[in-house]
């Protein structure tokens, strides 16, 4: 038979407060003090974590930052050194020509024909483009009618004048025959009165007459001596109305002529901003010639770079196809888009290929300084100016950045004034990117 299992007493689970510990006899005891001393001891752990971290961040904060390292096949690395110097400017240009010829409409018309196109080398007499004015060609023909009627009145007063002149004379000379006679009878009536061959009446009436008659005489002579000189003065009024016509009539040939549209000089035609069917009017640019045998080189330089720029400066000019040398024969007062044109003067040959528009690169020497240290023009800092410049050390592996002094500058070159010396190497390119770095490692 089986036999049930006795019941299982099991012990049951104590709780003890924080504070108790077990005694001797098996009773737990409460220990005096502990939990307090837990949170002591919290407390100092979270009171030296906080110490530690601020030690770290206050020795964080005075460690120097890292020193970058840089390939040194990605700077551009120069020595500085000592000699003579030679002072230019650079600057794009292009080659235009000293002698242009803008050739404008003389009158309003309309473009009938055009007989050369750009490119072509003209002469002085070569007809470039037809013009045509109807009204024009009215006008010239009127005026040259008006100009022939004052010819013809001019040469009508001129015969008048000659016959008035003529009668005048005519009459002049009767009076004076007239006068002569009387004087003849006036004699002989004296001679016969002394002798009473003749009447007292008939003798005062021969002396009235002569006297009469020498009044009339100074009278005509008189008008004589008038109607001669005022032939020239009336001559001359209808000569300056003649004269005027003329010039009308030729100014308006001159317009007809010039309907016929010539080159005016030897070059080569450059433009031709007109078609046929085109309304021009006065003054409008119809066609522009030049030589191309005598180009100058107009350079646009910087206007920081242009104070010094002088007239009769050497300048070298290179056309791509040949470098040419020239000197500077203007410099424009007027500022451009922050550049200034400066005209050079070509002294020699012209090289093949040399033509209007063609862009070149122009280069002024300013001065040639004998003795100065100098090096290679940095892409950073102007003249006169200081900047930071990183100075190679320790056999070239790093290099430091140096407060220099520029002076004078040239296209390619810098002058230095404080800061470096001759055999000293430095970096040229731009360091912007290590502007909050004092030291950097060249690899």
């Amino acid at each position: 038979m089986l036999r049930p299992k006795p019941e299982e007493h099991t012990q049951p689970t104590i709780v003890r407060p924080a504070g108790f510990t077990p005694s001797s006899s098996g009773m737990d005891v409460p220990r005096v003090g502990a939990a307090k001393k837990k949170r002591r001891r919290r407390i100092m752990y979270a009171a030296g974590g906080a110490l530690a971290l601020l030690l770290i961040t206050v020795v964080l904060s005075h460690l120097k930052p890292a020193v970058p390292s840089v390939d040194r096949s990605t700077v551009w690395i120069d020595t500085v050194k000592r000699g003579p110097m030679v002072r230019e400017v650079r600057g794009l240009g292009t080659l235009v020509p000293e002698e242009i010829r803008w050739i404008p409409a003389n009158t309003e018309g309309r473009v009938d024909k055009i007989l050369v196109r750009p490119g072509a080398h003209v002469d002085a007499d070569t007809v470039i483009l037809l013009l045509s004015s109807p009204e024009l060609e009215q006008a010239a023909h009127e005026a040259d009618s008006k100009a022939k009627a004052a010819e013809a009145e001019l040469t009508t007063l001129r015969a008048n004048l000659q016959r008035e002149l003529l009668a005048q004379e005519a009459n002049a000379a009767q009076v004076h025959a007239e006068y002569e006679q009387a004087m003849m009878e006036s004699e002989t009536n004296e001679q016969l009165k002394k002798n009473g061959l003749v009447a007292e009446l008939q003798y005062k009436t021969a002396q009235v007459k002569a006297s009469e008659l020498a009044n009339r005489d100074a009278i005509e002579q008189k008008r004589l001596i008038f109607s001669r000189d005022s032939i020239d003065p009336q001559l001359a009024s209808k000569q300056a109305e003649v004269d005027q016509a003329k010039a009308a009539a030729e100014l308006k040939l001159e317009q007809v002529e010039a309907l016929h549209v010539k080159a005016g000089m030897n070059g080569v035609l450059q433009q031709l901003p007109v078609d046929v069917g085109q309304r021009v009017k006065v003054g409008d640019n119809l066609a522009r010639v030049a030589d191309p045998t005598k180009l100058k080189a107009e350079i646009k330089i910087a206007e920081t770079q242009a104070k010094d720029i002088q007239i009769g400066e050497k300048a070298t000019i290179d056309t791509r196809n040949g470098i040419v040398t020239g000197h500077v024969i203007r410099v424009d007062p007027a500022v451009e888009q922050g550049t200034v044109k400066v005209d050079a003067q070509i002294d020699g040959q012209l090289p093949k290929g040399a033509r209007p528009d063609l862009t070149v690169d122009g280069t002024i020497e300013l001065e040639r300084l004998n003795d100065v240290v100098y090096v290679g023009r940095p892409a950073f800092g102007q003249e006169n100016s200081t900047v930071g410049m990183f100075k190679l050390v320790d056999g070239g592996s790093e290099a430091v950045r140096t407060p220099v002094k520029l002076g004078r500058s040239s296209v390619n070159s810098i002058e230095i004034l404080s800061g470096l010396k001759p055999g000293d190497q430095v970096i040229l390119s731009d360091t912007s990117a290590w502007d909050s770095h004092d030291r950097i490692r060249l690899n």
